[in-house]
């Protein structure tokens, strides 16, 4: 199994402690930070996906619960009207992925607040990174929010990347949600409660052009 390279120097940190651990406090307190560092490889796991939808579709960018199917629940970004949000626990695979291919336009930093991922407001009050991609025209927007447990967010996508549908872009640490905004006519294929898969599930369909 794949790590994301974020995970690292958790894994790599957990194992100097527990053995540390185990050499100062016995196998006890080793067997304590051993299970931990078993809990980042699990967290940071990285698994490979396909998803076989056609270039129109949206793909999910990510394990979770869908919260949101529909109206925004709060500011959209320019040029969109339509949101679907995924809450990710931390039991999710939290590698983030690309929901279009396309071009990226904007890649913004948006300081902000650590409240509850789940909290209609979160996703304009807390902190999140922003990443527009150009598709065929169409702007689809994408959000890494924090939460309580998130206070890390790593994006590598610039202005300028060509970036395909499903591929991998960044990750969140420990515990989120992302915002996904798509322009008027877009049709939506989830629903609140559902559970999306990062990379493989069709999430909607973008409108044709004229």
């Amino acid at each position: 199994m794949r790590i994301d390279p974020a995970g690292w120097p958790f894994v790599l940190g957990g194992v100097a402690v527990a053995l540390l651990s185990w050499l100062t406090g016995g196998p006890l307190f080793g067997a304590l930070f051993g299970v931990l560092t078993l809990f980042f490889l699990f967290f940071f796991r990285d698994p490979e996906r396909r998803h076989h939808a056609d270039d129109s579709a949206v793909i999910s960018p990510a394990d979770g619960r869908v919260m949101v199917a529909g109206d925004p629940t709060g500011t959209p970004p320019p040029g969109t009207c339509r949101q679907i949000t995924i809450f990710l626990s931390p039991l999710d695979v939290h590698v983030n992925r690309m929901p279009v291919s396309g071009r990226v336009t904007s890649v913004k930093y948006h300081p902000g607040r650590f409240l509850p991922a789940y909290r209609a407001d979160a996703g304009d009050l807390n902190e999140y990174t922003e990443v527009t991609i150009d598709h065929d025209g169409l702007p689809v927007v994408v959000r890494q929010i924090v939460g309580i447990l998130a206070r890390r967010i790593v994006c590598r996508v610039r202005e300028g990347d060509v970036v395909q549908a499903g591929a991998r872009f960044g990750v969140m640490k420990f515990g989120s949600r992302m915002d996904v905004f798509l322009p008027a006519g877009s049709t939506i294929h989830t629903q609140v409660g559902a559970k999306v898969k990062g990379g493989v599930t069709a999430i909607a369909t973008l409108p044709p052009r004229h």
